[in-house]
């Protein structure tokens, strides 16, 4: 570590707190504001502080992957070359050097350890009522670590399964990733987990999930020059800026045609054309004007004129969750 790095070093816990990147944190919380409300919906006779501390538990695991996947992509993007002298976007603590890659590393091999105790401890509360759920639960615990290692990948750890080039993230499937895990599996999990039920069909999880892959598409836009130099192939460097803009514009409109989507199944088939709560479904529109200027930043600024929107399209996905969960409470 230079001097120089060590006298312009923030103090100990900023540096954690840069390497931790709060900004986007949220697309671990979002989902389970939905997924509270959509298990209060769907399960009868719910006890509903049991469920909430259910979900905070699930909320702890989905935040300790995201910690853990950020650590890693902190020390795996430094040692591959992606994060040099030239990155435009937010602070990393291993490429300002005020940590190690070695003090990275094991900060996300720790995060993730607790991540397991907290997975482990899911999977034997429910292998006592139903051993087909706990066999789900394990898949999702061991794929969540691993992907958190994968997404950047690196030689630690995975080089001693021989699997030191192999990423997510390098190979363009970092959108994937997102959309599965930050979306999907994070939103269906608590109702599933706690009743073994998927009886959702409102696609309450599909519109949360492309609102969480926009965060990925700002930060692959912004940094898609300094990738291209790590042979980090992204979709942003496999098909260039103006298919990122359309990507985020497509996800905009998926997320907020689901929400007219169902509100229209809704109040034709569910309830009475004189109910108009049914309008209260409408309520995640309100976000969409927030949405749309998001996007439309993205046709004015590039580089790291970009960074302030990769937490802008978490405020989206945010926004957007907490007036879904409001309008699930209050419509069904």
């Amino acid at each position: 570590m230079s001097s120089s790095s060590l006298s312009s070093r923030p103090p100990l816990w900023k540096v954690w707190f840069v390497a931790a990147r709060p900004h986007t944190l949220s697309a671990s919380i979002a989902p389970n504001i939905v997924a509270y409300n959509v298990g209060i919906a769907i399960i009868d006779n719910v006890n509903k502080a049991s469920f909430f501390w259910f979900t905070m538990e699930w909320t702890l695991f989905c935040i300790l992957m995201q910690l853990g996947t950020n650590l890693h992509n902190d020390y795996a993007d430094f040692v591959k070359g992606a994060d040099n002298e030239k990155r435009v976007g937010q602070a990393r603590a291993t490429q300002k050097g005020w940590l190690t890659p070695f003090q990275t590393a094991m900060a996300s091999g720790l995060t993730l350890l607790v991540g397991l105790i907290l997975g482990i401890r899911f999977v034997i509360n429910i292998a006592t009522t139903t051993t087909t759920t706990a066999h789900i639960m394990v898949f999702i615990v061991v794929t969540s670590i691993f992907n958190a290692f994968a997404y950047t990948g690196g030689p630690w750890p995975l080089g001693y399964i021989g699997l030191p080039n192999f990423s997510l993230g390098y190979s363009g499937l970092g959108d994937i990733f997102v959309f599965l895990y930050f979306g999907l599996v994070a939103t269906m999990m608590p109702p599933f987990l706690y009743i073994s039920s998927t009886d959702n069909n409102d696609n309450d999880d599909d519109d949360v999930s492309t609102l969480a892959t926009n965060i990925i598409v700002v930060n692959n836009l912004r940094d898609r020059f300094t990738d291209v130099l790590a042979n980090k192939l992204t979709l942003a460097v496999r098909f260039g800026a103006t298919f990122c803009r359309v990507e985020y514009g497509i996800n905009i409109f998926v997320a907020y045609g689901i929400t007219v989507w169902r509100w229209w199944w809704w109040s034709s088939a569910v309830v009475s054309n004189n109910d108009s709560t049914s309008l209260l479904m409408l309520l995640p529109l309100l976000s969409f004007p927030l949405a749309l200027k998001e996007w439309q930043a993205l046709y004015r600024k590039d580089g790291g004129a970009l960074n302030p929107h990769v937490g802008g399209a978490a405020k989206v996905q945010l926004l957007f969750c907490i007036l879904l969960a409001i309008s699930i409470r209050i419509s069904r």
